[in-house]
């Protein structure tokens, strides 16, 4: 099984910066890719961004592009999100989702190991 773990969540003005972190627990091969979601209150889960393990590929959703950066740390077992300039509407509950496949998906049923989650919350 793969465990994972996010923190770094808090309440941030708008404008200012967090760094989520995902530990994760299991088997780790050279194709795995962990992604970033988020669900504001009263909407559907989206995707932020994803890092192939390996190759350190990333992708972001249009979104996000610019301000957030999607990073990895292999002797950690650690991927991280770099959030700057954050605005209220980034305001959501962030997972951390792992896949078993070497190529970046945006859709939540590529992903079958999913975090807790963290609090995201952006005040104006």
């Amino acid at each position: 099984q793969v465990q994972l773990v996010e923190s770094g969540g808090g309440l941030v003005q708008a404008g200012g910066s967090l760094r989520l972190s995902c530990a994760f627990a299991g088997r780790t091969f050279s194709s795995y890719v962990l992604g970033w979601f988020r669900q504001a209150p009263g909407k559907e889960r989206e995707f932020v961004a994803a890092i192939n393990w390996s190759e350190v590929t990333t992708y972001y959703s249009d979104s996000v592009k610019g301000r957030f950066t999607i990073s990895r740390d292999n002797a950690k077992n650690t991927v991280y999100l770099q959030m700057n300039g954050l605005k209220p509407e980034d305001t959501a509950v962030y997972y951390c989702a792992a896949r078993n496949g070497g190529v970046l998906q945006t859709g939540i049923r590529f992903y079958a190991y999913w975090g807790q989650g963290t609090q995201v919350t952006v005040s104006s």
